[in-house]
């Protein structure tokens, strides 16, 4: 074996992509210090920011997925994808790779399609409970998949998959011991009860609308609220309502401290993407899901369904969200049993080594 495996990481274009990746590849630093590892992205997407701010090297490709409702936007599509075929093999010709691992997203379709011809083994990581098209397409050499969901056989061969959960930022679920430095941090008061409104880092626009629209019985209900708008949405929100409006109402952009504020909440509200929900099962709080509908086979409804009919999740669909949202919160934080069962079945659910399993089965086609 060689000493110092070499191994790629490819995928991204959003946040529930790019922060299991890096778990993976914090996880093989952990069990192999001496690994070299490459990260290969999407040119202008998240991870050509965020792969470098967690310490490691990425490549980008001009590649992105299929615009739906544009035939015109799609035209130039197959052109991106054969270039970005091509820059793959270069990178894995130069980089050499022991092995190859896809996290989804169409950055990782050409690079493990440029493995694939090369017979370099490849894992697939796939965090959703309905599988993305390109991994899909890709399943048929892989040498191991490793799912978050049970059922996945219907998408994939079923000798190789390998159930191991959704890897997760550890920094961001140790949340124990931390509910008063969160509600410092916030300048919130620990003793009231508290919501927790996420939508991820380009936020929700549902949620935001919802949360506005009843900020008055938020508020005449003395309960806090900890409003992540999300950098599309934060300018709006601080113009139409203000950054001060009251203080029980804490408006952020960006929440670059998500462990103190998981810690200082009572309920948590969140869109049902994969990795969220990864996060949720580990911090075990009552939680309200709203999916969106903007993704593609509706997965985000399929996650919150594979909670929800455990009893460990809350869903409100998102045309329904403006009106009820707010009421099923102040009503759940105002049913203690009902709150201390979801926060049960949700732990239930939890996979909390995910990063570390997967590494484990990396370095064993390394091995290999």
């Amino acid at each position: 074996m060689n000493n110092f495996p070499k191994i790629i990481i490819s995928g991204g274009g959003t946040g529930g992509h790019i922060f299991p990746a890096i778990a993976i590849a914090n996880a093989l630093k952990r069990i192999s210090p001496q690994c070299e590892i490459l990260f290969v992205g999407a040119e202008g997407k998240m991870e050509m920011e965020k792969v470098p701010a967690a310490g490691y090297e990425i490549e980008g490709l001009n590649i992105r997925g299929i615009q739906r409702g544009s035939v015109l936007k799609n035209l130039t599509l197959p052109f991106k994808v054969i270039e970005s075929v091509r820059k793959a093999g270069k990178i894995i010709e130069r980089f050499k790779p022991d092995v190859v691992v896809g996290v989804g997203g169409y950055a990782s379709g050409p690079l493990l399609y440029a493995a694939s011809k090369r017979k370099i083994p490849y894992l697939i990581q796939e965090q959703n409970s309905f599988a993305g098209v390109t991994n899909k397409l890709l399943s048929k050499n892989a040498s191991k998949i490793c799912v978050a969901f049970d059922g996945m056989e219907q998408f994939f061969p079923a000798d190789k998959i390998l159930k191991t959960g959704n890897p997760v930022r550890r920094d961001v679920v140790e949340i124990t011991g931390k509910h008063y430095a969160g509600a410092e941090l916030l300048k919130l008061n620990p003793l009231k009860k508290t919501i927790l409104v996420t939508g991820g880092s380009l936020g929700a626009g549902t949620l935001n609308k919802s949360i506005e629209k009843h900020l008055d019985e938020i508020i005449a209900s003395d309960v806090q609220v900890i409003w992540q708008t999300g950098k599309f949405y934060y300018k709006g929100v601080i113009e139409r309502i203000g950054l001060n409006y009251h203080p029980n109402v804490c408006i952020l952009e960006f929440l670059n401290k998500m462990d103190l504020a998981y810690a200082a909440a009572d309920v948590i509200v969140s869109r049902a993407g994969a990795g969220t929900i990864a996060e949720l099962c580990i911090i075990k709080k009552p939680v309200i899901l709203v999916p969106s509908p903007n993704v593609a086979e509706d997965h985000q409804t399929k996650n919150a369904m594979a909670l929800v009919k455990n009893n460990a999740a809350v869903m409100i669909k998102d045309n329904a969200a403006e009106d009820t949202l707010v009421k099923e919160a102040l009503n759940l934080l105002n049913n203690s049993e009902k709150c201390e069962t979801l926060s049960e079945n949700i732990s239930k659910m939890a996979l909390a080594d995910a990063d570390t399993i997967i590494a484990q089965q990396v370095l064993k086609l390394v091995k290999r």
